[in-house]
């Protein structure tokens, strides 16, 4: 399932749980984009607190009290340098994480919501306890509207230092996480959204609720235009400012609204012919046709992802780690802190917290049946991404800055969600050391070696037996990516000869209605010895793959029909396609097409010139 180019040729389908080693390209790009700007946030966190302990501390204090208004005509807006932040700047953070679970629930991990149970319910315990435990010692007073500090996760810091301190490779773990801090995500803006909002205006609640079914409307209607999604969020952030609820909600419930969906095949299909027109005729009017067409194959939600990813994860959230975390430390305030219950039940919170409750949360959800972790982690694991995800920072400082006037208590609260930080990345260092040698648990990534070897007698093979090089291929007949490569075995068949057979192998994803009757269909076919006749048949007529094309196949391939349909309710073969299937998830594989070259899967682009140049590689080391 690679995706390392943007190519037609390179992308591929996906199941319902599709995430793996090979897991989408901008699933990747969104964890390495975050992981990189863990350091910019560190960097920014330590000049806001040398500069905020500097002798020009009172600089760093002015700076964000200094008022920025924007005005069009007589109307317009005026808020400090630290509110442009916190409700401008940070609402383009929380649109990008709703713009990423949208996506997560559409066509990711979410998708299949039997993978949600687990990380449902160790993110709801890794809320809770921390609440709590902050209360015990916080339970009333001022002191204790800073509960909310304490039940949020930084997905950047913590796939930051994840990178650090983690497994060498550790792709599960970071999607069972990054689906865990999803659900951390929405019910930590819905608490700044409804706890920490100021007096209510209902015109403007009424204006941004508008806003709510205009983006609903685009949705339901397929609008493929950023523009007027990205023009209502601006309408809708400044209906939420004056509405007196935080921005930050507003900025996850338009995210939420942005559709995600796969490249369709005709608008694919489409792209491809006017980017041949415009080869052939560059001209303007054919250009703009052609950027058109390549624009509309990719959902709005991931071009807006890709725009904003990047700024947001290496302007955003450093400015607002700078604007933020500068507490002067000097005239007692870390003694007062050190001595401070509020300080200390963020840091307990957090630190302790979390990790029980993100781990006894993902034991208690295993044990008790009513899920599975992903596969390839371990609860070890579990108790490692648990610790880490003490680290609270972004959505911490931002409820501390809403949750206290006193400029006392936000001291003592930021002293305690930078100390976590650091005990939170030190814990779970110690717990991946542990986990890796009492519990074996070291990698914390999908397998990449073929579970079962290639079997003459029952795998279809074309090429010599006993060929020094091997291509097995896991495909699904209605996949239309698998359709595009199909004529990639014929390509290395002639460039190996001899040396090369080629396999395949069964994978009809759940997302394909016709996928595992197309599968049933070629194995019938080759009770009759037509097997590679009905492959080529299927790829051929992928959108005609009912129970009377197939028997009109057959009979096209000469064929004994009813010998054929009565084969297709032949329970051996229905075994022997989910051997298959069962195969593939011991193997790693989680979409089509997927390589396997030997016993080794394949990542990376599976065009004939990559798979020849991989094959070739393995020929120079035999």
């Amino acid at each position: 399932m690679s995706a390392d180019t943007p190519t037609t040729q390179q992308s591929s389908c996906r199941g319902a749980d599709a995430f793996s080693g090979q897991s989408p390209r901008s699933l990747r790009h969104f964890m390495s984009t975050e992981s990189g700007s863990a350091g910019m946030l560190v960097v920014a966190a330590l000049v806001a607190l040398v500069w905020a302990n500097s002798p020009w501390s009172e600089s760093y204090v002015d700076l964000w009290h200094t008022e920025v208004s924007v005005r069009f005509g007589s109307d317009g807006m005026t808020m400090d340098l630290h509110h442009w932040i916190n409700d401008g700047l940070m609402v383009v953070f929380f649109f990008v994480i709703g713009l990423e679970v949208r996506k997560e629930f559409a066509i990711g991990e979410l998708t299949d919501r039997s993978r949600l149970v687990v990380p449902l319910v160790a993110g709801l315990a890794g809320m809770l306890v921390p609440a709590a435990i902050f209360l015990a010692l916080n339970p009333s007073g001022e002191q204790a509207a800073g509960w909310g500090a304490v039940i949020g996760t930084d997905t950047a810091f913590l796939l930051g230092v994840m990178a650090l301190v983690g497994p060498t490779v550790s792709t599960q773990l970071r999607i069972f996480l990054l689906t865990l801090t999803v659900i951390d995500d929405i019910i930590a803006v819905s608490v700044i959204g409804v706890v920490y909002s100021d007096d209510l205006s209902p015109g403007a609640l009424l204006v941004a609720a508008v806003c709510l079914v205009a983006l609903g409307v685009l949705d339901r209607y397929g609008v493929w235009q950023a523009a007027p999604y990205v023009m209502i969020v601006l309408v809708l952030w400044i209906a939420t400012v004056e509405s007196g609820v935080h921005a930050s909600i507003a900025g996850m419930l338009s995210g939420l609204l942005v559709p995600a969906l796969d490249p369709r095949r005709s608008d694919v299909e489409d792209a491809a012919r006017t980017f041949l027109a415009f080869r052939q005729s560059p001209m303007p009017g054919v250009q703009r046709t052609a950027r058109r067409s390549l624009t509309r194959a990719i959902s709005v939600n991931e071009r807006l992802q890709e725009a904003l990813h990047t700024p947001t994860s290496h302007v955003v959230v450093p400015v607002f780690a700078l604007a933020n975390a500068g507490v002067d430390l000097r005239n007692g305030v870390l003694g007062d802190a050190f001595t401070s219950a509020l300080m200390w039940g963020i840091v307990l919170g957090l630190v302790v917290g979390k990790t029980l409750g993100i781990f006894v949360g993902a034991f208690a959800s295993v044990r008790l049946g009513w899920g599975r972790l992903p596969q390839g982690v371990g609860l070890g694991h579990t108790l490692a991404g648990g610790a880490l995800s003490g680290i609270g920072f972004t959505v911490s400082l931002l409820i501390i800055s809403l949750a206290f006037d006193s400029s006392r208590l936000q001291d003592q609260a930021r002293v305690g969600v930078l100390f976590a930080a650091v005990l939170a990345s030190l814990a779970g260092w110690l717990a991946f050391r542990f986990a890796a040698r009492f519990l074996g648990q070291r990698d914390a990534a999908l397998p990449t070696v073929l579970s079962d070897p290639v079997d003459p007698e029952r795998d279809h093979v074309l090429g010599p037996a006993d060929a020094p090089l091997t291509l097995v291929e896991y495909l699904d007949y209605e996949c239309p990516f698998c359709a595009r490569v199909s004529g990639v075995g014929a390509e290395l068949r002639a460039h190996f000869g001899d040396r090369l057979r080629y396999v395949t192998r069964h994978l009809p994803l759940p997302v394909h209605p016709h996928a595992e009757l197309a599968a049933m269909a070629a194995e019938a076919a080759a009770r009759q010895g037509r097997y590679w006749e009905m492959h080529a048949v299927l790829f051929a007529h992928q959108d005609q793959l009912e129970l009377e094309d197939l028997a009109g196949y057959a009979a096209e391939l000469g064929l004994d029909v009813e010998q054929f349909l009565r084969d297709l309710d032949d329970e051996d073969l229905a075994r022997h396609v989910q051997h298959d299937v069962a195969s593939a998830e011991a193997s790693g594989v989680r979409g089509t097409p997927t390589f396997f070259i030997g016993e080794t899967r394949h990542v990376g682009p599976f065009d004939g010139r990559s798979l020849i140049a991989a094959l070739e590689a393995v020929e120079r080391v035999r």
